[in-house]
């Protein structure tokens, strides 16, 4: 096979054909040949030549030369495709023989003042090469990766930018539960995971989902389709509301039980406007479009609120709410509700407290009035207990200072006199007394802690930390943070405590600290002073950015 006149043209239209049926630039398809030409010609020239082949775009003369470039006496490496400037400067002056030529820096050099310089190249004609049947199917093989590798590109291009949209295919075919679905220009997969329930697929039926990934891998662009994400369904409303695609409503938060049920929670920026009767439409047409393209999947429309204790007794409708208490350290969320309200409020399965809970952003504790009067009892209870055994109080003492709000001992201990002197029967003397007792029972406590860190192991160094208590240092010498290096190397969740997501349940982690009020950022401050301290971190070069170190191996959502 030789690139003689008879087919030079063929080259053009081989190029234009492939980009054609491809869908890619005809000059990606030229280069291809290019480069496969200049690989086959390599074989009968010889591998450390640099040979160059250049096909012109209009007549398809395939042009064949030989390029070396001139650098520098220590770089000089390949004799046969390098040369040095004294080498070169014969080249210089017979460049024009026989259609020889020079380029620098891409562009062909028609003048010669000062001579040749590194990076200059000269390339000279060499006769086209015979190409025999193996370096005609090599050529043939580069070519064909070539353009795979341009419609790889070309498609990767046009899809990467569509994730997060909704698009239509047909189904082509199932593999193992996954449905191909050819999408136009390219296939995309939907996994068995992704479908609706058991909804199945025969191939050439029509489909629509959501484009929730679109990656760049060696096999050339995955695109990842979805039924079951919660953006599916925003996305079907976007399509179906015009307020919504005009941005008058915003969905805020949606969260779903494909194929069963959804939660939608929806805001009108026009005063005008019911972002729920908007959403729902005339006789529900809006809605029952959506819900049709679900397979029936029961879809409730919420109003949002900034408020979270409104939100969150909108979201868990149909249910009726009696009180919500909201512990924002601990993103969770305790519901109250009537007795008879309890299975509507959980729903089938759990099904409408985990559908609210994904959409709040909170976990949630349902208790009815009676387990809630129970758990405020036992807990007045306890108090009311401590109150006797610490302070020597008789029940109905210890009761009125429950009722009036206090706690724990400290409170008692450090409280303004002030404020104990409003009980109903609590003169000077008394409140001091209170108060006197309540140090000594502290001081106490605080001693046997200290004795008992002492004796686990504890050092000094850790005893005498600022900030840390004795019944904290006792806790960490129980856990082996015996010294204030040990205390160093602790990271902020680690002492305050925080959340991890496993398996799509949120799951509590006890920080060592946490039982003592510590908190996520008293916790980072802690460990950081300690650092310094011990030499370990410049104080000069702290940088807030810096404290977010402490937890780069904690958890996901530690401290939330």
């Amino acid at each position: 096979m030789a690139i003689t006149s008879a087919n030079q043209l063929e080259l053009l239209q081989t190029a234009e054909a492939v980009a054609r049926e491809k869908m890619i630039d005809p000059d990606l398809v030229i280069e291809a040949m290019e480069d496969s030409l200049a690989r086959a010609a390599k074989s009968r020239y010889g591998a450390e030549m640099d040979i160059r082949v250049v096909i012109d775009r209009k007549t398809g003369n395939a042009t064949f030369t030989r390029a070396r470039t001139v650098v520098d006496e220590e770089e000089l490496e390949n004799y046969q495709a390098q040369f040095t400037a004294d080498q070169a400067k014969p080249y210089f002056e017979t460049q024009k023989d026989a259609g020889n030529f020079w380029t620098r820096d891409g562009q062909r050099l028609d003048d010669f003042a000062g001579g040749p310089q590194p990076g200059d190249v000269f390339q000279e004609i060499v006769p086209p090469v015979e190409l025999g049947r193996i370096a005609a199917q090599s050529a043939k093989q580069v070519i064909l990766q070539r353009v795979r590798e341009a419609e790889r590109d070309r498609q990767y291009e046009e899809f990467k930018d569509r994730t997060g949209t909704i698009i239509n295919g047909i189904v082509k075919r199932e593999e193992y539960g996954n449905i191909i679905v050819d999408v136009g220009r390219g296939e995309a997969i939907l996994r068995r995971n992704e479908k609706i329930g058991r909804e199945s697929y025969r191939p050439n039926d029509r489909i629509r989902a959501y484009v929730k990934d679109v990656r760049r891998e060696t096999r050339g662009p995955q695109i990842f389709l979805s039924r079951t994400d919660p953006q599916f369904m925003a996305e079907l409303f976007k399509m179906e509301v015009p307020e919504i695609y005009d941005g008058v409503i915003e969905i805020k938060a949606c969260a779903r039980d494909p194929g069963s049920r959804a939660k939608i929670a929806v805001i009108s920026y026009d005063n005008s406007i019911d972002p729920v009767g908007a959403c729902v439409g005339m006789r529900g047409s809006r809605v029952q479009a959506v819900v049709g393209e679900l397979q029936g999947e029961k879809i409730d429309i919420i109003p949002w609120s900034e408020d979270q204790a409104t939100f969150l007794v909108n979201a868990l409708q149909p249910a009726e709410v009696a009180k919500v208490v909201i512990d924002e350290d601990a993103t969770r969320i305790e519901v109250v509700v009537p007795e008879e309200q309890l299975s509507l409020a959980i729903g089938r399965r759990g099904q409408n407290v985990r559908l609210a809970s994904q959409l709040t952003g909170m976990d949630i504790d349902i208790l009815t009035e009676e387990e809630e009067s129970k758990r405020r009892q036992a807990e007045f209870n306890t108090r009311t207990q401590l109150f006797m055994d610490t302070l020597d109080l008789d029940e109905f003492f210890a009761q009125l200072l429950v009722a009036e709000g206090f706690t724990n001992l400290e409170e008692v201990a450090y409280v303004d006199l002030d404020e104990l002197l409003t009980i109903d029967g609590v003169d000077e003397g008394t409140a001091q007394e209170l108060q006197a007792r309540a140090r000594d029972h502290l001081e106490a406590a605080a001693k046997a802690a200290l004795d008992n860190a002492r004796a686990l192991g504890a050092e000094d160094s850790l005893i005498e930390f600022e900030g840390l208590t004795a019944q904290m240092v006792e806790a960490l010498a129980k856990d082996g943070v015996k010294t204030l290096e040990d205390f160093a190397t602790c990271a902020d969740w680690e002492l305050a405590g925080g959340w991890t997501t496993q398996n799509g349940q949120r799951v509590k982690d006890d920080g060592l600290l946490e039982p003592f009020g510590v908190d996520l950022e008293q916790a980072q401050d802690m460990v950081m002073t300690a650092r310094v301290m011990l030499g370990w971190v410049d104080p000069d070069e702290l940088h807030p950015a810096a404290d977010a170190e402490d937890g780069a191996a904690q958890p996901a959502e530690a401290g939330v």
